[in-house]
This record gives C-alpha cells, structure tokens and sequence, in this order.
C-alpha cells in the first residue's frame, strides 16, 4: 500500500512539473505575440526563444521565431529555424514555403522556386504557397509555368485574382491573354459584392478604366453578366449585372430538409456591423479626412467595438492598422495620401474574407477555368 501511494505522489509530481512547464512556455508565447503586436520584434525573439528552451520542437514557436528572424532580416538564423523544423516535419508547408521567401528577398530565384514546389508537394491546397511559386516563374520569365500556378492558387482562394493584379512580380506575364482573365475574375468579384458600375468598379478593384470595360466585354461576350441602362440624373449610365442563371449558382445554398431557421448568430452580426462600418470608414479614406480615418482605425482596434473580431478574424491585418494609426497621428494627411492605395487595398481584402464567412460564394474561376 504504501509503495503504491508513493507511485502516485510521483506521478502526481510529475504531472506538476509538466503542467508548470507548460504553463511557463505559455506565457512565455503569449508575451512574445503581444509583443509582435507592437512591432517590438526583438523583444519578441527573446520570449520565443524562452519558450523553446521549455520546448525546444515546438514547431508553432518556431514558425514565428523563424518569421521573426525573416522581419528583422536575419536570414541566416530564419532559414536555420525553418530547417530545424524541417528535421522534425520534412512535409511542413509552412515552413517551405516562408523558406522560399528569404531567398526570394536574397534574389536567388532558383532556390526558392526549388522550396516553394516542396510546399505544395506537402500541400496541394496551399494558395500562397502556389502564390509565390507564380511570382518565382514569372521573375523567371517562365510565363505558362507562373500562370498555371496563379490560376490554381486564385482556384483555391478567389482573393489571390486581386492582389495579383497590382504586383510588381508579374510584370513578365500582364501581357499573356492567362493573365487578362485574372482580371476578369477580379471585375467579376467586384460585380459579385454589388457594384455594377463602372467607377465603383475601377475603385474597388484599382484596376484602369480601359481594363475594366475590356473585361466587361469579355464577361458580356461569355455570358456571365448582363448591361442595362439605369438614369442618373439627366444622363444613363451602363449597369451591369450577374446573369439570372450565374446568380442563382453563386446564391444557391445546400439545404437540409430536417434544419429548422436559425437567427444571426452575435458573431455573424457583429461581422455584418463591420463590414458596414468599413465601408463607411473607406468613403472617408478616399476623401482623405484624416480625423474620421484615424477614428475609424480606433474603432477598429478598440476590444469595446471591433477589436475583438479583428484579433480572432485578421490578425495581421490588425497589426498593420495599430501600426498605420500611429503614423497617421505623427505623419498627418501627407502619410495618408501617400498610403491611400495600401491601406484601402487591405480594407478590400478583409470585406472579401467577411463576405467569405457570411457564406458568399466564391468559386467563379473553378467554373470558368475550361474557357
């Protein structure tokens, strides 16, 4: 009996010793992303790799120590963390593909063409990872290759079409007729989220007036919208609009015949609630009012209002407009007329995630992709 009892004060002991272990390497983590957060990047390698000392192949913690070490351009260090976890999980994707990235930066295009093909080996359904494997090809000139890629990557993930558009890695392929129908999936998007004239259009997608009316041609010839006329004014302008049968496609839901009607769930309403306010919050970029921006940005970090969803949702994103309303304080409105483009670019891209979320559907290019 009483050898017993000793065995199970050790275990218990033990079991101690990994809970407090575990709860030091937490907290450890946790202050180490907050710190991220903050831009403090060198701070934020210290508790990370305190945090590995009590888990040393704990491959999260190594994916942002490495990605740390990338943003601080200590090349050398990041690719040896990405190789370490690469010792433990040769078939991590991540990992390969952030690799690819500091040799992308390095400009040895080869190599990290030569990661990023292991990525989607790993993961076939990776979008950034065939992403950046498009970029590689294009910078290498190898046009069908890179647009072979992007269209799997905008297959998988429709948002890719639009940041494609305005990068400066595709300037080798822009002109193949591939790449022209990555703009017509991003004027169909933007007919999709409700605008169906031209100038909504060309702000919302920041593509030229004369791309947008050739692509709408295309659609047109193609069948996938229809034109109207609509007054405004003393004038008509041009509407356009989804085709009925296209429509009613993109809208259709599966439906169980045993589901009762549910009610908006408070995080769905709470998406809804911002997705209205940024698009409000856009309106005042465009006019450049700098006191509504910087006010919409705090709303958007406040937990009280918007904060909360932007941390669970687009973390990223958060930590760029924390950053963007610092230098808006200290820069005023040249800094905004300067960065309108960018930041108006990433309100775009979190309006899309939202409408991905609220179940709009976005599998045009997977429809279109035999044309």
């Amino acid at each position: 009996m009483d050898k017993h009892k000793n065995d199970e004060d050790d275990n218990e002991s033990h079991e101690g010793k990994l809970t407090d272990k575990n709860y030091a390497r937490n907290k450890f983590f946790k202050k180490a992303i907050n710190l991220m957060a903050d831009e403090k990047l060198d701070e934020a390698v210290v508790f990370f790799e305190k945090a590995l000392t009590l888990d040393p192949d704990n491959i999260d913690i190594l994916l942002k120590l490495g990605y740390m070490k990338f943003h601080l351009d200590d090349y050398n260090d990041a690719i040896k963390t990405y190789d370490k976890i690469l010792d433990i999980d040769i078939t991590n994707a991540e990992a390969w593909n952030l690799k690819s990235l500091i040799y992308y930066k390095q400009k040895n295009y080869i190599k990290a063409l030569n990661c990023v093909d292991k990525s989607v080996e790993s993961n076939s359904i990776y979008d950034m990872a065939w992403y950046n494997k498009a970029c590689f090809h294009s910078i290498l000139n190898q046009v069908q290759e890179s647009i072979e890629s992007l269209k799997r990557s905008v297959e998988i993930d429709v948002k890719n079409a639009k940041k494609a558009v305005n990068d400066k890695d595709f300037t080798n392929i822009k002109i193949d007729d591939g790449f022209k129908r990555i703009i017509d999936v991003v004027v169909l998007e933007s007919i999709k989220q409700g605008y169906h004239t031209i100038g909504p259009i060309v702000w919302t997608t920041f593509i030229g007036t004369k791309e947008v009316e050739h692509s709408l041609q295309k659609l047109l010839k193609k069948g996938f919208i229809l034109k109207y006329e609509k007054r405004q004014g003393l004038h008509k302008i041009p509407f356009y609009d989804l085709v009925p049968e296209m429509a009613k496609k993109i809208n259709k839901k599966p439906r169980n015949i045993f589901a009762t009607t549910k009610q908006p769930t408070k995080v769905t309403q709470k998406l809804k609630y911002m997705n209205q306010f940024i698009q409000e919050l856009k309106s005042y970029i465009e006019k450049e009012s700098i006191e509504n921006t910087i006010i919409g940005f705090e709303s958007l970090i406040d937990s009280e209002k918007y904060g909360k969803q932007m941390i669970e949702h687009f973390f990223e994103e958060h930590r760029e407009i924390r950053l963007w309303r610092i230098r808006l304080k200290d820069n005023g409105s040249r800094y905004l007329h300067d960065h309108k483009s960018k930041i108006l670019d990433l309100l775009n891209n979190i309006e899309t995630a939202i409408a991905k979320k609220l179940n709009v559907n976005n599998d045009f290019y997977s429809a279109d992709r035999s044309q």
